[in-house]
């Protein structure tokens, strides 16, 4: 993961916490717990970081929903 993805990482991590009224943390175990970051953030990298930020966060939370996470 390079300094750009990581840092996309991150921002979504806490965008989706503070939609979610959630901890990082909890959000963070829950995006690893099914693979989100390393199969689908990092490397959709160069088209995820051009879309909005709460388009993005709909689209992980549903991410989550297919693959039986709860939010």
């Amino acid at each position: 993961m390079d300094r750009e993805s990581f840092s996309f990482v991150i921002y979504m991590i806490h965008a989706c916490a503070n939609k979610w009224n959630r901890m990082p943390t909890e959000v963070y175990r829950k995006l690893q717990s099914v693979e989100c970051i390393n199969c689908y953030l990092v490397p959709h990298y160069d088209i995820l970081h051009t879309q909005g930020t709460a388009y993005l966060v709909d689209d992980i939370r549903e991410y989550l929903e297919v693959r039986g996470c709860t939010i």
